[in-house]
């Protein structure tokens, strides 16, 4: 007979990935379902709130957020490498993205094929003012956690990054 379910009170049990999860299961399996549940949870409330509020994509915010961190711009396969997605994906954003003007394409002067892409004033702007929207939805989405529970949170996600990375050394 199946265990009861270890998912949070109140979430769909259709998109709660830690719903397979059985009271006999490994600690560490259950702990990956409720870190995986937590983080697809989070992502679609956000995905949902850039689409309604700024008729964006979390991919679109994505790679704007990193050209905003690289005001120099990047080039195409830095952009690709540091979203970890293909360069046909990084494309197809950029390119309506400049549809929007909220980037623009600059000749790279040591590589005559490449060039960097870079936000616009514009798209500054834009950013900008999903940036504050999207920290506002994150403080709202971690509201229930005291500021001592943020930090034990963090020390204990460290840990568990700091494990995952030397597993796969």
């Amino acid at each position: 007979m199946r265990a009861a379910p270890l998912s949070a009170p109140g979430t769909d049990r259709r998109v709660d990935r830690e719903f397979i999860a059985r009271a006999e299961d490994h600690r560490a399996l259950r702990i990956w379902l409720r870190l995986l549940t937590c983080t697809q949870l989070i992502e679609r409330k956000v995905r949902s709130r850039l689409r309604g509020g700024f008729a964006s994509t979390l991919p679109r915010f994505d790679l704007m957020a990193q050209l905003e961190r690289h005001p120099e711009g990047l080039k195409m396969n830095e952009l690709s490498r540091l979203l970890m997605v293909t360069g046909g994906n990084v494309t197809a954003i950029v390119d309506q993205l400049e549809k929007e003007s909220l980037v623009e394409r600059l000749a790279e002067p040591a590589d005559r094929r490449a060039f960097r892409i870079r936000l616009t004033r514009a798209g500054e702007r834009s950013f900008a003012e999903m940036a504050r929207a999207h920290e506002a939805w994150i403080v709202e989405m971690l509201a229930g956690l005291s500021r001592r529970e943020h930090e034990e949170l963090l020390k204990l996600l460290a840990k568990v990054k700091a494990s995952a990375m030397e597993a796969s050394a």
